[in-house]
Parts: C-alpha cells; structure tokens; sequence
C-alpha cells in the first residue's frame, strides 16, 4: 500500500538472538507474577508496533502475520483510532451504557445494522469480548425461541467461558479439566474438504440427519458456527455447506448464528465472510477487528430476536465502553476510507500462489486455504495425510529467530495460518513470505 503513513520503519531487522536479554529478563519476572496457565505464542516482549510490523524491547523489528489474532487490522498504533481513543478517554473513560448512556454506543449499533448481511430491521448489542458476545447471542436464541438445544461443530472454537467451552471442540488447552460444562450442547460434523472429501451439500446432509435423529428442530433453538473455523484450522467448508444449514435453520425456526469474531472486518476480502456465500444470518457475533484492538464485541441481530429479551436482561458494566466505542468508529472510517475488503483480497491474489508453489516443491504441505487474508497451510507427513504437530511447530519458531511472527492454530496443531495486518506494505508482505518459502523448505531438509 501507498497511501499510509506509518510511524515507524517498515522492516525486518534482528540486532540480538531471539529472545534478546530484556525480553528474557521480562520472561523471568513473569514467572513470578503472572499466572503459569497464560500463555504466549511468541518469547518476545513488545515495545512498539506499527503497520506491519512489532518492534521488541530489545530492538528487533518482526514482521507481524499475526495482528494479534486478526485484531488489529488497521494496524496497532493506528493514528486516526489513537486520536479517537485520546478524544474520548479526554471527556469521559467510563459512565456505562446502563446507568448514563451516550452516542458512540448507539453510532456503533447503528453502523454495524448498515455493514452486516441483509436488509432486514437489526438489533445491537455491544459487550467487552467475543466469548461474551457468543454467550449471549445463545441467551438471545433460547429466550426467543423457547427452545433449548444449541448445536455446535467439529473443530469449533467460540471460548474459554464455560458455556463457549461447551461449544469448543478442542480440548487442550482450552477445556481440559475445567468442566462440568454448559448442557444441551451438541456437536456435528462440519465440512472439511481436505479431510472428508465430500461436497458442501452432502456434508451439509450429514450433518442435518444427524440433528434430526439426536436432536430434532422442535429442541433446537440455535445452531452456531464460524464461516471459516479459525483455531480448528482455518477452515473453509465446501460451497453450498453454509447456504444448506442457514435454509434448514430458517425452514424450522432454528436461530443461525454465524461466529464472525475472527473472519469479521474486512478480514476474509468481504466485510464478513457470510457475504461470500450470500448467507444472512439471523445473529452475528463480532470481536476482534472492530475497534483496532481496543476491547470490544458485538452482537447484531433480527429485531424481532433481540427486542424480544425483557429490559435488562442484556448488558454488563464495561460493555460498550465509551472509548473502546470511539476506536470502533475510527477503525470502521479508516477501513472504509483505504477499502480494506479489497486489500485483503489483493493479500490473497498475492501470497495464496506462492503457498501452493511451495506446497507443490516441498510435499508436505497438504492443503492451502483460506480466504483474503486469512490463510493457512496444513502440515503433514509427506505422502500421506497425518498431521505433523511437530515439524509446524518447528516451522514458526524458526520463522520468529528470522524475524517473522506466525500463529500455528488447528485441531491437530498443525496448521500455519497467516493474519497480516491489512494495512502491511506490500513490500513487507513480500518479504515475509520468502523468509516463510526458505523456513519451508528447510523443513523440508529436516526429514
């Protein structure tokens, strides 16, 4: 991109081993104040970051293919969400929305009715985090429907609360012994093209047989899953598998909500990945990229749905916090004005062909995927198609000791996935990709 001033210096620079000396001194003061259970992806403390790239308290200077899990899309510093959040911390931190309401409340509420799917009259919630968010988009479907019964999908991940728990399949490290869980949850099988080879209609088949024998759609008042499944593995079901369960839903009065906390925002080249297959989902849950890294979620909704939960029985505190308000609107300017949807799609058309080139050279790389600028590769051992947690984990640690962050995510920990910044260079973009291309190649070495 041309058109953004970046604050700092767009490259790649390691000046110490990885983790530096200050990092490792913070490592170790962690140690004794911060939790064990909390981890971290990367040994690396940040000081500064900025467009598309983080800058270490040592000094090194990484490129960032993480944006804090899909976060900060605009980037982590911002100026126009700097400004924003400045502004309004300036006036007022805090009255909540419950006791003194204001306006960036009700302009948030407003702009996502005009950003989501379809034309219909919309409610909005506004809440602190998407585990939140999705607790109460269920809150909402049962109270409307009078049913109780939610399905869920392998290789889902919607949180660490403890009825998202009951909704995530994964279980270490994010449900192992922290049960009992939430009850009348169900899971089904998704589509997963690399691994069940079916189509989208029959995997959608699949799965609908298998509610109507276990469940049935006078018990079930939601089914909930995200149009790209993001820590199971990026990912992406068959065409026509989303349309299939959104027309059953709305054939038998079942809620469908889509879980776009991690594809909302422009991320996927859409501003959310529902609109790829012309999906209007009943309840939207939204999170992470909305207010360029300021806490904030979202519910968006059918009026009917939302106005039908009695006063009061929506809300919290802190949701909808005035500031996290005015960075939500300064984000959503920002990506009207540089049109990320479009960016995200040219980050596709530019790293998608060279992932598949090394997939072709290396063979271990079963399957590339993914949509805009969330895209992935799943690592197996070569010739077959069992995962290889190992060697990806191997994969995104060397590429951090040369200066790049990647995230590792999927049900069998062995899916690299790639959440650039949408603000990053083109340039810098370019060069993260051939330090991933040499990083993959070694891989390739090690066998």
């Amino acid at each position: 991109m041309t058109d953004i001033a970046y604050r700092l210096a767009q490259q790649r620079s390691i000046v110490t081993a990885l983790p530096g000396p200050r990092s490792a001194a913070l490592a170790q003061r962690r140690s004794q104040a911060v939790a064990a259970g909390v981890g971290s992806a990367a040994p690396v403390y940040a000081a500064d970051a900025d467009g598309g790239v983080i800058v270490d308290v040592d000094g090194n200077s990484l490129i960032d293919l993480g944006s804090g899990i899909a976060v900060t899309t605009v980037g982590a510093a911002n100026p126009e969400v700097a400004a924003a959040v400045a502004e309004q911390a300036r006036r007022f931190t805090h009255t909540c929305f419950m006791v003194t309401p204001y306006e960036g409340y009700i302009e948030v509420a407003e702009q996502l009715a005009a950003l989501t799917p379809g034309a219909h009259d919309k409610r909005t919630v506004l809440f602190n985090s998407g585990a939140e968010a999705v607790e109460n988009a269920v809150k909402v479907a049962r109270l409307a429907t009078g049913k109780t019964a939610v399905v869920a999908f392998d290789h889902a991940y919607h949180g660490r609360t403890n009825l998202t728990m009951a909704l995530t399949a994964k279980s270490m490290p994010y449900k192992a012994q922290f049960g009992p869980f939430a009850p009348e949850v169900y899971r089904m099988p998704t589509s997963y093209p690399y691994r069940d080879r079916l189509t989208g209609d029959l995997a959608a088949r699949r799965a609908i047989d298998q509610i109507d024998k276990q469940i049935g759609a006078e018990s079930l008042a939601a089914i909930i899953i995200e149009p790209i499944q993001g820590e199971g593995g990026f990912i992406t079901p068959a065409p026509g598998f989303l349309p299939a369960l959104a027309d059953w839903a709305k054939q038998h009065g079942v809620v469908f909500i889509a879980d776009e906390v991690q594809t909302g925002f422009a991320r996927t080249g859409a501003w959310f990945a529902s609109e790829h297959e012309q999906i209007e989902p009943d309840i939207i849950t939204m999170a992470k990229g909305i207010a360029g890294g300021m806490p904030l979620a979202a519910i968006t909704g059918r009026a009917e749905l939302l106005d039908a939960v009695y006063p009061g029985g929506l809300g919290g505190t802190y949701g909808g916090n005035p500031v996290s308000c005015a960075a939500a609107l300064a984000t959503l300017h920002t990506m009207h004005d540089l049109d990320l949807p479009a960016r995200a799609r040219a980050i596709e058309h530019a790293i998608k062909p060279r992932l598949k080139e090394s997939a072709d050279r290396t063979g271990m790389i079963g399957d590339v995927r993914g949509r805009g600028a969330m895209l992935a590769i799943e690592i197996v051992h070569p010739g077959t198609t069992d995962p290889d947690p190992d060697l990806t984990k191997w994969i995104a640690a060397e590429a951090l000791a040369q200066g790049v962050v990647l995230l590792t995510c999927g049900t069998h920990s062995n899916v690299i996935r790639l959440l650039p910044p949408l603000v990053i260079s083109d340039d810098l973009l370019d060069e993260a990709i051939t330090v991933l291309d040499d990083v993959l190649h070694a891989a390739a070495g090690r066998r």
